[in-house]
């Protein structure tokens, strides 16, 4: 199973609104279905959305070739794909590297290049995720019982995942006693996607309610906690899934290290603080409904940032590709970024 890849001249997504009980793919050589794919959360996850982004600027310049004002148009469709979801800088950062490319290439060399570019990206974050896993095993010495959140594994990756990656590879080592996965209200990526996940590779998982977090930490059945990241600003703030910020609070009251596993091209130290991040905010039905049907009164008024921002000082380390953060702070987050 994989979350995206390319062949034929089309982008191939995994469409994970309909995981775990359909697997299909959405199968499109137009941009603009890419930019559908990723609001809508067919595509999702930092990382993923990051190389979908890529091969997204990509279509478009195959759609404008020969046309006039050529690179006028890629950039501007370069900024729809841009637009597509605010806070999960790897967005971003994949449409800024494409578009660096354009000034020294002719326009016949475009298309040929910024396919290969995506083509990088993709490979670039399936060996990124796994260096991740092997330096978050470095952390324990013992068999863990991780709790884990959202979905930040191989679906929400190139493949093997950010925080699940780190799971993996503890799996792997003998490292891995039990991962408790949230279900992550709203749109339950925990127990529709890290569940589905963990248990197709046979991984030892356990579902519960966002609610019930603390009751597992109070009775001692969670060693830490490792969950992924969406935007990491230079102080080390972080913002991830909604419901992250909850359980970091409760980590520190129950004492359990709480780890954040990200790339490095989910670093943003263009702002100092996470209070700059913009959040976004998501239609208010993923709130009164659960896969079509009401819970709620149909006209409730209601609140839904995608995201959550979790302080530095409540994380006890960052996992990178590069290396593990610690203490996190932004000295040793500038000396990673730049220097490794």
């Amino acid at each position: 199973m994989k979350t995206l890849y390319f062949a034929d001249q089309a982008l191939h997504i995994l469409d994970q609104t309909k995981l775990p009980s359909e697997e299909t793919y959405i199968v499109t050589s137009e941009y603009r279905d890419v930019c559908r794919a990723i609001k809508i959360l067919a595509v999702r996850g930092a990382p993923a959305i990051g190389v979908a982004a890529a091969y997204a600027v990509y279509l478009a310049s195959v759609e404008y070739a020969g046309q006039t004002e050529y690179r006028k148009k890629i950039k501007e469709a370069a900024e729809e794909i841009r637009a597509t979801r605010p806070t999960a800088v790897n967005l971003s950062w994949a449409v800024d590297k494409a578009l660096s490319l354009l000034d020294g290439l002719n326009d016949e060399e475009i298309p040929q290049e910024l396919l290969a570019l995506a083509d990088d990206i993709l490979e670039e974050d399936m060996a990124m995720n796994q260096r991740i896993g092997e330096y978050g095993c470095t952390l324990f010495n013992k068999p863990q019982k991780m709790l884990t959140h959202c979905n930040a594994g191989a679906l929400a990756t190139a493949g093997y995942g950010t925080a699940l990656g780190v799971v993996r590879s503890a799996h792997k080592k003998g490292l891995l006693s039990m991962v408790y996965a949230d279900e992550t209200r709203p749109l339950l990526q925990g127990s529709r996607l890290t569940v589905y996940e963990l248990m197709s590779d046979d991984i030892p998982v356990t579902l519960i309610t966002d609610n019930m977090a603390a009751y597992h930490m109070a009775k001692g059945l969670v060693d830490c906690i490792v969950v992924g990241a969406d935007r990491i600003v230079a102080n080390g703030d972080t913002a991830n899934k909604i419901g992250t910020y909850n359980l970091a609070i409760l980590a520190k009251y129950h004492r359990i290290p709480f780890y954040v596993a990200a790339p490095y091209s989910t670093f943003d130290l263009s702002l100092s603080e996470g209070t700059q991040i913009e959040i976004e905010q998501r239609d208010p039905d993923e709130v009164r409904m659960v896969q079509g049907m009401l819970v709620s009164p149909e006209h409730a008024t209601v609140s839904n940032p995608a995201f959550d921002v979790t302080p530095a000082g409540l994380i006890t380390a960052i996992i990178t590709d590069r290396g593990i953060i610690q203490p996190v702070n932004e000295e040793m987050i500038r000396k990673l970024v730049h220097e490794s």
